[in-house]
């Protein structure tokens, strides 16, 4: 195996709670100055870099002294506000020592999912990039809620690596990598040196969350490359302690697990339908439409649909569902809900009478679809 990071331009980086703190004990100010290290000499090799740091509510709990996570949503929201401005120093500062200048994103998913917010944070980093800044990004924990968030770090490094269509996602953690069982209960477990990103096979593997500091587990890590995957971005899991790992997996050496993607890469409007975690609505397809969608690559017209469920507005981003509650797609829909429960179980000639009007002939255009 080679590493995939030797021939990458452009890298996502993330870091874990566990080891941003020192598994709870504070900002390891030494685990950061090496990562800090290590990606000024990744930029030496000119490789664009962005990393996607947890640890801002960690580092709260330890400043506001809570001996266990609260789970008060409030408390949560304060102890990310309290922690995220010792995050932000301890990387500026590091980061300063080695020539490199930072910039604080803070995002939720709110930002991805509204199409002008996503361009909006599209360009932005593609400007700090370009004027050779390190951004440092952070879910938003002090405003978000549960509606509206990502759910784990993992999940949005994912994301900011289909954001900017980076060619690789590392993912840093406190566990060598991925095992074919849990290493910690199973002495028989092996380790898994590589694989195709979205294999099935993977999940059945990840147990759940590795420590009690932070929210992901080698689930969300596997899930996190899958959904990278859809941008054509690889994927690789490795020990954020091992000596020197960024640099050694620049240099070509292979550590940690890597998992490729093995998807030719969506077109942009694609790729943005494709990575909201929550949509406005869904509509239940027959057995017809979805196979017309998944086999055919045809549009959904309005009578393959059965049912409407919630509220959404003609331009918003809905799910197709099959009648088991299966995600199969999710597009744009031609249609608000209220005009689309008219409409559904009828052809598309009878439209004009229905409605008065005609948008278009389908509910959602193959072109403004994307099947999951």
């Amino acid at each position: 195996m080679h590493s995939v990071i030797q021939q990458a331009k452009r890298i996502i980086i993330k870091v874990g709670s566990s080891l941003v703190t020192n598994d709870g004990k504070g900002l390891d100010s030494a685990a950061i100055a090496k990562w800090a290290e290590q990606i000024a000499q990744l930029r030496a090799l000119g490789k664009e870099v962005v990393l996607v740091s947890s640890g801002a509510i960690a580092e709260g709990m330890q400043r506001l002294r809570f001996e266990k996570r609260p789970t008060g949503v409030h408390e949560l929201q304060a102890c990310a506000a309290v922690g995220q401005m010792g995050l932000a120093q301890i990387y500026e500062s590091s980061f300063r020592s080695f020539g490199l200048g930072t910039a604080q994103v803070l995002l939720t998913h709110a930002d991805l999912a509204d199409r002008e917010r996503y361009l909006n944070a599209r360009s932005t980093l593609f400007t700090l990039l370009r004027f050779g800044v390190v951004p440092i990004i952070n879910e938003n924990d002090t405003v978000v809620t549960d509606e509206i968030k990502f759910g784990d770090n993992d999940t949005l490094g994912a994301l900011v690596a289909n954001l900017i269509e980076a060619d690789v996602l590392i993912i840093l953690t406190d566990q060598r990598g991925l095992y074919t069982a849990d290493p910690r209960k199973d002495p028989a477990a092996q380790f898994v040196h590589e694989a195709k990103a979205g294999d099935l096979s993977l999940e059945a593997m990840a147990g759940g969350a590795g420590t009690g500091i932070g929210r992901g587990g080698m689930l969300t890590k596997i899930l996190a490359a899958k959904r990278a995957a859809t941008s054509g971005a690889h994927t690789v899991i490795a020990w954020g302690r091992e000596d020197q790992v960024l640099t050694r997996l620049a240099g070509g050496e292979a550590i940690g697990t890597q998992l490729t993607a093995q998807t030719a890469q969506l077109t942009a409007r694609k790729q943005w339908m494709a990575d909201h975690l929550q949509t406005a609505g869904r509509v239940v397809l027959d057995a017809g439409a979805v196979q017309k969608l998944t086999a055919d690559g045809k549009s959904l017209l309005p009578i393959g649909v059965t049912e409407v469920i919630g509220e959404f507005g003609r331009g918003d981003v809905i799910t197709c569902v099959d009648s088991a509650g299966r995600a199969i797609a999710r597009g744009m829909s031609n249609y608000a809900s209220s005009d689309a429960r008219r409409i559904i179980r009828h052809s598309s000639s009878e439209i004009l009478a229905i409605l008065g009007f005609v948008e278009e002939s389908e509910l959602i255009h193959r072109d403004n679809l994307v099947l999951l």
